[in-house]
């Protein structure tokens, strides 16, 4: 992957934009990352295998069954006093 600062980003916005299509770009502030810039193909391909994902999941739920309200009270409250004794 690539990786540019925010200045190079800046002044070469066109070249950037262009190389995309080959590989996404790392950006740096300070020094540090804060973004990646990926081609909206990428972007699109990221979403199809998260909504897969997703659907799985929901299918998952589904097959093995939901919660009672009771359930999800009881789940809860463990879970909030598992937090609050940290």
């Amino acid at each position: 992957m690539k990786t540019l600062t925010a200045t190079e980003i800046r002044h070469k916005f066109a070249e950037v934009v262009e190389g995309l299509k080959i590989e996404p770009v790392l950006v740096r502030k300070s020094g540090r990352p804060v973004a990646v810039i990926l081609s909206y193909e990428d972007f699109e391909r990221m979403q199809d295998i998260e909504d897969a994902w997703w659907g799985e999941q929901a299918q998952k739920a589904a097959a093995e069954g939901f919660l009672t309200a009771g359930e999800t009270a009881f789940w809860l409250k463990e879970k909030l006093d598992e937090t609050s004794a940290e």
